[in-house]
């Protein structure tokens, strides 16, 4: 059930939620990192930041969406219009 904030995404024209919190910039970068299929240190090589940085960028994003993994986290991206493929 949407509530009164619910949007509609440009690409997908179907309503969403909005987030209680939102992503951040840095969270939404290695959200279409992750949706490129780059691992973890592959993330951290391109945005110049550890390993353990991205991983607590993906807990928090699972978090957020509320995501069980990677994968889902990506899928209920795209399906919010946050990122796009």
């Amino acid at each position: 059930m949407l509530d009164a904030d619910a949007i509609l995404t440009p690409h997908t024209r179907q309503p969403t939620e909005r987030l209680d919190e939102p992503l951040t910039p840095r969270e939404i970068e290695v959200l279409n990192l992750l949706a490129e299929g780059l691992a973890n240190k592959a993330i951290a090589a391109r945005l110049g930041i550890s390993d353990q940085t991205v991983k607590f960028h993906v807990s928090s994003i699972c978090g957020k969406l509320p995501a069980r993994n990677r994968t889902d986290a990506v899928r209920r991206a795209i399906r919010r219009g946050i990122i796009a493929v």
